[in-house]
């Protein structure tokens, strides 16, 4: 089982990574969830994103999820076969919000936000706040 630190991590690159390890058949765990980046200019993603979120009704979907942890084993899930073979490496993946494993984690070759050329990103806490994702408990720490 591979635990890996999503903090600072890039969303797209750090989703096809995870994805790969699925489909090799690997057991993976990610951590931190709330603190991936997802890079471009911080208005356009946020619309972007409260675009995929309104396009669905409560009746019918597509349902686009709020919590950034279910955002980012949405992005893996898109990265995956379809059928019963992607929803059993799908069930292989676990996302959570902080730190809850009591585990060392894997450092993993993805790029991080800080290596962008021009530093435009977002984190992936703020966008769902931003389509109203509401963290419970301490606001500093969601």
């Amino acid at each position: 089982m591979k635990v890996v630190n999503a903090e600072n991590k890039i969303l797209g690159r750090l989703a096809s990574h995870v994805a790969d390890e699925l489909r090799n058949g690997e057991e993976v765990r990610i951590v931190n969830s709330e603190d991936a980046v997802i890079s471009g200019d911080r208005e356009k993603v946020l619309d972007d994103y409260k675009q995929k979120k309104d396009r669905g009704a409560r009746d019918r979907g597509p349902y686009f999820p709020k919590r950034p942890d279910n955002i980012l084993k949405r992005t893996v899930k898109g990265m995956l076969p379809g059928g019963p073979e992607g929803r059993d490496q799908l069930s292989s993946l676990k996302t959570y919000l902080g730190e809850p494993l009591d585990e060392e984690y894997e450092g993993i070759d993805v790029r991080e936000g800080d290596e962008l050329r021009n530093r435009n990103y977002v984190k992936l806490g703020d966008v769902s706040k931003f389509i109203g994702w509401e963290p419970v408990g301490d606001e500093d720490d969601y």
